[in-house]
């Protein structure tokens, strides 16, 4: 039901072109989890829930997907950017975004291949290798500057929602009650912009 009302929002918001479809911004966070249950990962910073959130280019939420703490956020990604589908007067629903922006973690041959596949270009910066490393034939991986300034915007996003103490810590077993309380979290953002 929420998810509903929060995909309603979005595609309100989309009428009025105040979605920044141009770029979008991907990202992960770790929420601490103090009981067990599913969803639930043993990492360094101990047992939790991790958030992965897919935003437009103002800070909006997109899409998210939340899992096991203990897995990569590459990883995740894919899944990710599936949730993204927000519903328009006529013909199919927008689900891809022109260009998306990620830190390090996610330079992956196999993520820019999906991207690729998808249709979506990228600002993605390779990571730091050893001296001796020695880069294969191809294009280079260049990501731009000003570009990645701008990822602040899902920083953002992760404390718009941190103001909602529920999601912060999960004390909840069951997933699918945690998850109703991160797409209420999410709807909330959604509709603060929408007033």
């Amino acid at each position: 039901m929420w998810e509903r009302i929060w995909h309603a929002a979005l595609s309100a918001l989309d009428q009025q072109s105040r979605l920044d479809w141009s770029m979008t911004f991907l990202d992960g966070s770790f929420a601490p989890a103090m009981k067990g249950g599913a969803k639930v990962g043993l990492t360094k910073k101990g047992k939790g829930t991790k958030w992965m959130l897919v935003v437009d280019g103002h800070g909006l939420p997109l899409g998210f997907h939340l899992d096991s703490a203990n897995v990569a956020e590459v990883k995740l990604a894919e899944q990710t950017l599936d949730t993204i589908r927000v519903a328009r007067p006529r013909g199919r629903p927008k689900c891809r975004p022109d260009k998306l922006v990620a830190d390090r973690g996610y330079d992956s041959s196999a993520f820019r291949a999906v991207l690729r596949r998808r249709g979506m270009r990228m600002c993605i910066p390779p990571k730091r290798r050893p001296a001796k490393w020695r880069a294969k034939r191809g294009r280079p991986v260049v990501a731009r500057k000003e570009e990645y300034r701008r990822r602040f915007t899902a920083e953002r996003s992760f404390a718009w929602l941190g103001n909602f103490r529920r999601l912060l810590i999960r004390w909840e077993c069951m997933y699918t009650i945690y998850h109703s309380y991160f797409t209420l979290g999410v709807l909330m953002v959604c509709l603060r912009r929408l007033r």
